[in-house]
Parts: structure tokens; sequence; C-alpha cells
């Protein structure tokens, strides 16, 4: 009977502990740093108006913007909080730092908007926490968060 339970223990704890370290431990190098966000890593699990346009992987052109940037901004946030699973972990004047979760295995990608008032371009970083590839989830996000985004 204590063999059946130690397997029946075993069986359920372990799962659990994995999908709940897959978060990863939030950065602490995140944010505007000499009028630009951090760059990409090497890994293909990243996506950056920042990233050199010839780098086809990492790269996606910042999107423009018209609107005064509080307005912008607010139209920005206001459809982050219509996407499951986001939590608003930093809020600045013209930075916005959010974590996704995915809803399965609970990894945590980190995504930071930057309004650059000079420009007058919305740009971005959206990175995974953890592993290598992330099947493209990164780049859809952005692709989705600024379809039909009138700011």
């Amino acid at each position: 009977m204590k063999k059946q339970y130690l397997i029946t223990l075993i069986g359920t704890t372990v799962p659990l502990l994995f999908f709940l370290n897959c978060t990863g431990t939030r950065p602490d190098n995140l944010g505007i740093r000499s009028g630009k966000l951090l760059e990409c890593p090497a890994t293909p699990n990243c996506v950056s108006s920042y990233a050199d346009p010839s780098d086809k992987e990492h790269f996606r052109a910042p999107a423009p913007y018209t609107k005064p940037t509080n307005e912008a901004l607010l139209i920005l946030k206001q459809r982050i909080k219509d996407t499951p699973r986001t939590k608003i972990i930093k809020e600045e004047n013209n930075y916005l730092y959010v974590e996704y979760t995915s809803l399965l295995m609970r990894y945590v990608d980190d995504v930071e908007f930057y309004f650059d008032e000079k420009s007058k371009l919305l740009h971005f970083r959206s990175a995974s926490r953890l592993g290598k590839s992330d099947l493209g989830v990164n780049r859809k996000r952005i692709e989705t968060l600024l379809k039909d985004l009138s700011i």
C-alpha cells in the first residue's frame, strides 16, 4: 500500500513541479536604456523593432502613431488587458512592460513597448524567458496586438 501511495504521489507531484517551474525568473535588465530597448538574444524566440532590419528572424518594423502618447498608450494598454493571461508589470509615461503566460505549460514571455516621442514610433521587444524556440509565438503576438491598432 505504501509503495502504491508513493508512486501516485511522485506521479502527481513531479509533473506539477515541472509546470510550475516554466515561469523562469523575471529579468532585472529590462526597460529603456540610452533611448532603446534591450537587444534580442541570438536565440529565435524574440522579436524586436530594434533588431537589425536585415535580421529577418528578430526584426519587425516599429508601428507609427499619431495620437498623443498618453492616449496611444491607453489604447494599447486596453488591447493588452483584453488579451488573456497578461499582467502589466510596469507602466511609465511612454513605456509598458507586460508578462504573457502560456495556457498549458505556463511559459512566461516578457514584452515591452516604448513610445518614442521624437520619431512618433511605437517600439517593442517580445522575448521568451526560457528555451530556444517559441514556434513564432512572440512574432504572432506582436502582429496580433498591432493589427488595426489606431494609435
